[in-house]
């Protein structure tokens, strides 16, 4: 019986093409001075969430198809009307400064 690893596709195609590329282009002598894949983070915007919540569903269903993981639904934070205000006058400011 075959002990098989259980180790996600793009770390594969990473270790197998990408690190010996490095290798050449940067004439790295070892594997170890080649980066590393630590940690890889995806990020979806849904735009009708608000109006309707099964929309995020089917978002975190098709992350977890791609990443074979299940997929976490956060929530934007709402932001004052005050900080879109200070913003807009920082924004205007650095207009005024390039022109």
């Amino acid at each position: 019986m075959s002990t098989t690893t259980n180790t996600a596709r793009l770390a594969d195609k990473y270790k197998a093409e990408v690190v010996p590329a490095l290798m050449k282009k940067f004439s790295y002598k070892t594997v170890m001075q080649a980066p590393r894949l630590t940690k890889i983070c995806l990020n979806r915007g849904v735009n009708g969430a608000v109006n309707d919540k099964k929309l995020i569903d089917i978002a975190v269903e098709e992350l977890s198809n791609i990443t074979g993981q299940k997929a976490m639904a956060t929530l934007s934070k709402k932001i004052s009307p005050t900080l879109n205000y200070v913003r807009l006058c920082q924004l205007v400011q650095e207009l005024l400064y390039v022109v």
